[in-house]
């Protein structure tokens, strides 16, 4: 189990929102701080969580700083592999900080950028009943979404100048997602590369504010009809 870098606890009582945001490949939970501090702006009643990847980084001979959450050396297939066998562990530290902090699963939000945000997608297309809301920045999915995740948000952020991950594969699973009555946005912002932009987070942040869930509506909905039922007819 990795250990956390960086967490950040309401100062008085306890916090009514969590989130775990994961880092990219070659970096650690500090790549995360910006994003933490916005978060935190908004929900000051949130508890963050910014935990170091389960490996250390092995992209550069020799060793290098930083850890990965799975390796991406070898080809596309072996990659995909190694990300299906991160999501187990990954999925126990959310469960482990919600189950301390006394949060159902809806109160969990899950963030992440590059490699994490792979990580997070697929951890939500694997496990029911994770998190309510996932922000993945500059990401992709490693296999074609099959279905979409229940009573989850989606939100997509990406640069339109990302060299690294291009934005059009992810627009078109984006695409198959919302056909499949995800929950889902996509925000592509131009003269934004492969990178945890202040203009990615701040659209985040935006989502995050005004973006209702379907669940929402639909509660809304069945309430109304219940309470047309009995209201007296003129």
């Amino acid at each position: 189990m990795t250990q956390a870098s960086y967490v950040l606890l309401p100062k008085d009582g306890p916090p009514d929102l969590l989130f775990v945001l994961l880092h990219g490949a070659g970096a650690d939970g500090e790549q995360m701080r910006p994003l933490a501090e916005a978060l935190h702006r908004q929900y000051p009643r949130a508890a963050l969580v910014l935990p170091n990847g389960f490996q250390p980084f092995d992209a550069i001979p020799g060793g290098g700083a930083g850890f990965q959450w799975f390796s991406e050396e070898g080809d596309e297939a072996l990659r995909a592999l190694r990300l299906t066998a991160a999501v187990p562990p990954l999925v126990a530290l959310i469960r482990q900080w919600a189950v301390k902090l006394e949060l159902s699963w809806e109160r969990v939000a899950l963030g992440g950028f590059s490699q994490g945000a792979m990580l997070a997608l697929e951890a939500l297309q694997q496990e029911e009943a994770l998190a309510g809301r996932v922000l993945a920045f500059a990401g992709s999915y490693a296999y074609w979404p099959q279905h979409a995740p229940q009573d989850v948000c989606i939100h997509l952020l990406h640069g339109k100048d990302d060299p690294e991950l291009p934005y059009p594969p992810l627009l078109d699973a984006a695409k198959e997602l919302m056909s499949l009555g995800a929950d889902i946005t996509a925000d592509v912002l131009p003269h934004v590369g492969h990178e945890l932009h202040p203009q990615l987070i701040e659209r985040a942040m935006e989502q995050l504010r005004t973006f209702i869930p379907a669940r929402l509506w639909r509660e809304a909905v069945l309430t109304a009809a219940e309470q047309d039922k009995t209201e007296p007819r003129h």
